[in-house]
């Protein structure tokens, strides 16, 4: 049971896709018309929920009881991941979608991470292998010359082989600038010898795919220091002769993490150049010809962008997952009386309004952090597809804006909101035989995972404020507030005893949240000029949670505004009059209970308390 999937329906993910986002043009691209529209959503996300039930969930409790072992220089996975790893790229669902080429019958994107968050929330130990080589195969595809792309790219796109992202090392993990892995040229201008230690690889090995394709950061030898010098390198664990045959190319594993969770997912230690052996292909200029400039980290932000988006869309469907087996467990308990009928029979514990509280708190923020993920991921469609240059500019700005508030938000708040899911159950939530406690050990990375939440918070205030010099943020706020004075006078009473659908109040705060984001970024400014540099990184973290929580107020209300509609359209009597009353009242709880926290920081950041910083180093001794 520790493993259980719990959507019981894709609905929410078609609301999205099919009634609130303007989908209809991306489906109308070139590269999609000929294969899906709105109408065939439903018959892409029903199949995928009953594979990642009947298919996949099985696979999670393998992972948790059978953990990645490491025994004489080799790994071993859990049972089940190699079949399934090679089954679903059998099926199409694996490093095949990212195939650019025009006559590839790829999902859409937004489609695509529809169907992988329920992947995820069936097992979220195992995406990763797929993930990463999907990311790896596209740094090759973006960066390769001819002859790379005919190598690699067909084995890595059918699961022959796998691949990895190789940066962290055991002296430099954040300030990857100060990585000591270094590259030596060879008779061969794009050949390289590699040498050096990395750790805290996910899939850095496994036993089920012929090779392993690692995207390994290095520096030249005579490039110059920090992130300048480093250069991107295809250092395959098996070197890839002319004719395709493999042999030993020096890469070896030293070593696996025994984490928290995630114990089916190898994290492991790799040495490369233990024997002066090992070889890599350089992707991009040479530095030596280059002012001893390198384009690694540019080339390796490809990959890690996307993999922060698949990070933060992770710890959404381990939170959706959490809640859902929430859920079902309270509506199945039975303890306890109402209090406003003590005397009455014994109730299941969905009953109850504090439990009903919880499960409020873990739906509106299910919901409010997808809105806001998918309104970005149609971005990625719009950018890659859109024949307008102007359509296409607007959704980068979007998408580069909200790519640390995708990362971090997601995977700051998942953690407490399992705990409050684990809560909900009792006792029992604290027991390894129910789904939520896995769930919570499983969850806890993704705050780590491609740049901790920190550095995604000096991200968000370094660079994408000032992106475009201010201008693009500037519209990400602006789009919020049109958005705010197009419909913050539509306020009508609710009839009496009956649910309150209206959302005057819920307008109210996401105007007053507007106000105090912008004394937000006033007071940073303020700081700045005064020259007190350290009140940045001091708030920023805060400062990024008010960020999330006021664009997903903005995408959640967005979508009451339609559901308030719909359900008005269809009555009481219709199917669908349930699910579209509970998207307007989870907007109702995100708007009055959590927005509320944009303002609240913003009198925290004003009132610039620097007991933090002043605090002596020796009082943490006490």
């Amino acid at each position: 049971m520790a493993g259980n999937f719990a959507y019981l329906n894709a609905r929410d993910l078609k609301f999205i896709i099919k009634e609130w986002l303007p989908t209809e043009q991306v489906f109308a691209y070139p590269q999609f018309a000929d294969y899906y529209s709105k109408e065939d959503v439903d018959s892409v996300l029903d199949p995928c929920l009953k594979m990642a039930k009947e298919l996949i969930e099985p696979t999670n409790e393998d992972g948790d009881s059978n953990p990645v072992k490491f025994e004489n220089g080799k790994i071993t996975l859990p049972p089940s991941f190699g079949p399934l790893f090679h089954k679903l790229q059998e099926e199409g669902w694996g490093t095949s979608n990212i195939d650019e080429s025009e006559d590839a019958m790829v999902l859409p994107h937004i489609l695509q991470s529809a169907v992988w968050e329920m992947f995820c929330a069936a097992n979220p130990t195992f995406g990763p292998y797929i993930i990463l080589t999907s990311g790896a195969a596209g740094l090759i595809q973006t960066f390769g010359d001819e002859k790379l792309k005919e190598m690699f790219l067909p084995k890595m796109m059918d699961g022959t082989w796998s691949g990895t992202m190789c940066l962290t090392e055991p002296t430099a993990g954040s300030d990857v600038g100060d990585i000591l892995s270094k590259a030596y040229s060879t008779d061969h201008p794009r050949i390289f010898k590699i040498k050096g230690n990395k750790i805290f690889i996910t899939g850095g090995d496994n036993d089920f795919t012929e090779n392993v394709i690692h995207l390994y950061l290095a520096r030249v030898e005579g490039a110059v220091g920090g992130t300048k010098g480093i250069s991107l390198f295809v250092v395959p664990k098996y070197w890839v002769n002319e004719d395709g045959t493999l042999e030993d190319n020096d890469v070896q594993t030293t070593g696996v993490e025994h984490k928290m969770g995630q114990h089916g997912s190898a994290t492991a230690s790799l040495s490369m150049g233990e024997n002066n052996n090992c070889r890599g292909w350089l992707l991009g200029i040479n530095p030596l010809e280059n002012e001893g400039k390198g384009e690694g980290m540019a080339q390796m932000f490809q990959m890690m962008n996307g993999a922060r988006m698949e990070t933060g869309h992770a710890a959404l469907s381990c939170m959706a997952n959490a809640f859902y087996n929430a859920r079902d467990y309270c509506k199945e308990r039975v303890q306890g009386r109402p209090l406003t009928n003590p005397k009455g029979d014994r109730v299941t514990i969905i009953n109850h309004e504090d439990i009903k509280r919880t499960l409020m708190l873990g739906k509106a923020h299910v919901e409010a952090i997808r809105a806001m993920m998918y309104k970005v991921y149609m971005a990625f469609d719009v950018r890659h597809h859109d024949p307008d240059p102007a359509k296409r500019e607007a959704a980068n700005d979007l998408i580069e804006v909200s790519t640390p508030i995708c990362k971090a938000y997601p995977t700051d708040e998942a953690w407490w909101l399992i705990g409050e899911a684990i809560q909900a159950y009792g006792g029992y939530g604290y027991c390894e035989e129910y789904p939520v406690a896995q769930i919570a050990r499983d969850v806890k990375i993704y705050s780590i995972w491609e740049g901790t939440n920190f550095i995604q918070s000096l991200d968000l205030i370094g660079r994408k404020w000032l992106l475009k010099k201010g201008a693009a943020f500037a519209g990400f706020i602006q789009e919020m507030r049109d958005f705010y004075e197009a419909n913050k006078d539509a306020n009508s009473q609710a009839p009496e005893n009956e649910i309150d659908l209206t959302l005057g109040k819920e307008f109210a705060c996401l105007g007053k949240a507007l106000d105090a984001y912008t004394e937000i970024q006033m007071a940073i400014g303020g700081y700045f000029g005064q020259k007190k540099y350290s009140m940045m990184p001091l708030y920023s973290r805060r400062i990024l949670t008010a960020t999330s929580q006021l664009f997903a107020g903005y995408c959640i209300l967005d979508q009451a505004v339609l559901a308030a509609k719909k359900a008005e359209e269809v009555g009481p009597d219709h199917y669908d009059y349930n699910f579209y009353v509970g998207k307007v009242l989870a907007a109702k709880y995100y708007l009055r209970n959590v927005v509320p926290n944009v303002w609240a920081v913003a009198e925290i950041v004003k009132d610039g308390d620097r007991s933090a910083i002043d605090v002596p180093l020796e009082a943490f001794d006490y």
